[in-house]
Order: C-alpha cells, then sequence, then structure tokens
C-alpha cells in the first residue's frame, strides 16, 4: 500500500474520532458541563499518555522546558474546546463544523503576529474567501446570532492560537511532551473551572463510557491527523478531513432531526474551498 493511501486510511480514523467526540459530547452534555468534559476527558488522556510512555520506556523524553508557552498553547486549546463542546450542544453540528474548518484561516490571520509569517497575497484571498464563507454560514445580516454559533466562530479562533503555538513547540520540542503537557495542564483548567462554584458532578455509570470515549476520541484523532501529516502532504491529507462537512450534517439529520441547510453548506463549501486554495499555493511555493 502506497504512502497517500496509508495517510488516506488514518485520515479516515480522524474523521471517525472527531465525529465520536461531538457525539459523545451531546450524549453526557445534560450531566456534566463543558468544564467538567475537559477535566474527565484530560485524566482519561492522562491515563493513556503516561501508560504509552511507561510501557514504551520514553519517560524520560518527556521534557520540562518551554513550559512557558505550553501554558499559552493550551490556556488556547482550553478555551476553544470548552467554546466547542457548548457549540455542539446548542447550534446544529453541520454549522459547528463548518466554523470549526475556518481555524486553518485564522491561522494565516495570527501567523504574523506569532510566527513571523508574511500575509501573501494568495493567502490574503484565502481569508477573504473564508470570511465570506463565515457571513454565509452565520448569516448575521438577517438572522441573530446565537449563542452556539458564537461559541463555534470562538472554538475556531481558540483553536487556530493552539495550532501556532504547537507550531513553535514543535521546532524543540517532542509530540510525547506536547501531548503529556496538553493532557496534565487542561487536567488543571478543568479541576479549577469545573470545581469554581464547589459543585463537580461524578461520572455516573451511564455516562462513563461516553466520557472514555471522548477522552481515547481526542486523543486518537489527533494520533491519526499527525501520522497522516507524516506520510502525505497536507495538500494531499486535509481535504479528506473535508469530508466531515457532509458527514456531520447526514448524523445530524438523522439522529438529531437537523435539517439540511443550505447556507450552512453553501459557506462550508467556501470555507472548505479557502482551504484547499490555500494547501495547494502553499505546497506549490515549497
Amino acid at each position: 500500500m502506497s504512502d497517500t493511501a496509508t495517510a488516506a486510511l488514518w485520515m479516515i480514523g480522524a474523521i471517525a474520532s472527531f465525529t465520536t467526540m461531538a457525539v459523545a459530547g451531546r450524549a453526557v452534555s445534560l450531566d456534566h458541563d463543558t468544564f467538567e468534559l475537559m477535566f474527565y476527558r484530560s485524566l482519561v488522556g492522562i491515563v493513556v499518555v503516561v501508560g504509552f510512555a511507561t510501557l514504551t520506556e520514553r519517560l524520560g523524553l518527556i521534557g520540562r522546558r518551554r513550559l512557558g508557552l505550553h501554558l499559552v498553547r493550551n490556556v488556547s486549546h482550553f478555551t476553544g474546546q470548552n467554546l466547542w463542546f457548548f457549540a455542539i450542544t446548542a447550534a446544529p453540528l453541520a454549522q459547528v463544523f463548518a466554523l470549526e474548518f475556518t481555524a486553518p484561516l485564522w491561522a494565516l490571520v495570527l501567523a504574523p503576529l506569532f510566527l513571523n509569517e508574511a500575509i501573501t497575497r494568495s493567502r490574503a484571498l484565502a481569508a477573504l474567501v473564508g470570511f465570506v464563507g463565515i457571513l454565509v454560514v452565520t448569516q448575521p445580516f438577517s438572522e441573530p446570532l446565537t449563542p452556539g454559533v458564537i461559541a463555534a466562530a470562538g472554538a475556531a479562533i481558540g483553536f487556530a492560537g493552539s495550532a501556532i503555538f504547537t507550531r513553535r513547540l514543535t521546532r524543540t520540542e517532542n509530540v510525547l511532551t506536547i501531548l503529556f503537557w496538553l493532557t496534565v495542564m487542561q487536567a488543571v483548567f478543568g479541576l479549577v473551572t469545573a470545581a469554581w462554584d464547589g459543585d463537580i458532578a461524578l461520572p455516573t455509570a451511564a455516562a462513563l463510557p461516553w466520557l472514555v470515549l471522548i477522552g481515547l476520541a481526542g486523543l486518537l484523532a489527533h494520533l491519526c491527523l499527525t501520522s497522516a501529516l507524516r506520510l502525505a502532504p497536507a495538500a494531499v491529507v486535509m481535504p479528506v478531513d473535508f469530508v466531515r462537512l457532509p458527514l456531520i450534517a447526514v448524523i445530524g439529520w438523522l439522529f438529531y432531526a437537523e435539517g439540511f441547510d443550505a447556507a450552512v453548506l453553501l459557506g462550508g463549501g467556501l470555507i472548505v474551498a479557502a482551504n484547499w486554495v490555500n494547501l495547494r499555493i502553499e505546497a506549490r511555493r515549497r
């Protein structure tokens, strides 16, 4: 099997994991708030990451350098993930996923500030097309912006910040270190925010499997995505991820009685097209 075909299989795993996390998040949304979801998800992540490092004798690879940058990266990701968990319960799933795909476009806008990367004409065009897609999805001038839509847009910005700081970390840190501090720091964030009101709901027998599934799906999604990108260029790999949008629209229709909104699909198409064009242009430039 070629590297491209193997990368496509990894991406199918990533799509399944991201979709599973959305469904599982909805399943426990009435039992746990987003902070509790992040806390329990991170606990599962700690067990998996530390267990893997112990079994493979790689604990010594986990470093403590650049903790400040790890902190900034994880604050951004924790904020984005919390908003995402809220959005999937307060907005149609297709709308949430469409807005989530704007994260790479927000990263284009933020890159000059944090990575000293110039905004080229092609990047500016991609960002502009993506912004038009956002307007089509959210329809701010004809429909009132709901909390779910606002949260989904904010989640994309949080994920963009996380991606930017992750790129900075990968220049000096290994993946195991990044994952370890991801799970540990976000477990602390989740515990503090969940316990702020003095009341943390313990997992019930019915909710526990969903919480474990959320934690495993989150880690597996990032593992699949990283593995795919190691085997094939982003311009080849990432378009496969765009299958998530029509897939989640079908799931929303079948299981949650969410209709097919033409504006969401059209705007999502523009956002996907903007990402794809930017990936192709960047691949040619390199």
